[in-house]
């Protein structure tokens, strides 16, 4: 792992860039030691970079953890095929046709999934090798798919915060009922980019005898900032 930049921020934790092999990251530590360790995944194709993603990052590291992104394969600046462009076109296109989409999605993005859980678990390798950072892991993040198969792959995730869930790829709907570890789901009720129904049958499908459901009013980018706070408190009860 090879730190590229680093700057000390206002809030006191320190934000670094870093490449390991071919893939970009970013990790935000506190000024505390050793700290649990967070993997904050982003959606498909969204960069490491994108200002929720930031400052959801930047509010739990100064809660007192360490946490980490990177830029999986085809997200953010990372080279995209011309098959992976047309089908990210198909995708949207069907999605604002009200079009079947089940095809596209287990065509498309079950292999960025498969693709991208070895990268994660090579970044955890090296994250759990630099000092001040430790175990337990916890994995919060908008990629539910990704986050079904490391949590099914990585015994050394405790515990998982999701968000939506409503398209995600068959393989991993089934893969659901092995997770169980705790879990916290949150769901924008009016969520345009996530059939309810579809999230609410995922929920169900987790194998975990402790999960929350938290259900806001509102569309996708409508969370509310509360739940930041209720997301660290979950992280609290299981990492710390």
């Amino acid at each position: 792992m090879h730190f590229t930049s680093e700057q000390r921020l206002d809030d006191g934790v320190l934000e670094r860039e870093f490449t390991l092999g071919e893939i970009p990251g970013t990790l935000w530590t506190p000024g505390s030691a050793p700290a649990p360790l967070v993997l904050m995944a982003h959606n498909n194709g969204l960069p490491k970079a994108d200002p929720r993603l930031v400052a959801r990052a930047r509010y739990t590291a100064a809660r007192g953890y360490a946490v980490a992104t990177i830029d999986a394969p085809g997200c953010g600046d990372r080279p995209r095929s011309a098959a992976d462009e047309q089908a990210r076109a198909d995708l949207r296109r069907a999605m604002q046709a009200g079009e079947p989409v089940d095809e596209i999605l287990e065509s498309f993005i079950g292999p960025l999934v498969e693709n991208a859980v070895p990268e994660w678990q090579t970044t955890l390798d090296a994250l759990l090798e630099l000092p001040g950072i430790g175990g337990p892991v916890g994995y919060s993040g908008g990629w539910t798919a990704l986050g079904i198969q490391l949590a099914v792959a990585e015994p050394r995730i405790a515990a998982a915060g999701f968000f939506a869930g409503g398209y995600v790829p068959r393989a991993q709907r089934e893969e659901a009922r092995q997770v169980t570890i705790p879990l916290l789901f949150l769901l924008q009720w009016d969520d345009e980019g996530n059939p309810r129904q579809r999230a609410l049958d995922l929920f169900d499908a987790f194998g975990s005898k402790e999960k929350t459901l938290h259900a806001n009013l509102g569309g996708h980018t409508g969370t509310p900032r509360f739940e930041l706070e209720d997301g660290c408190r979950f992280l609290d009860r299981h990492l710390k």
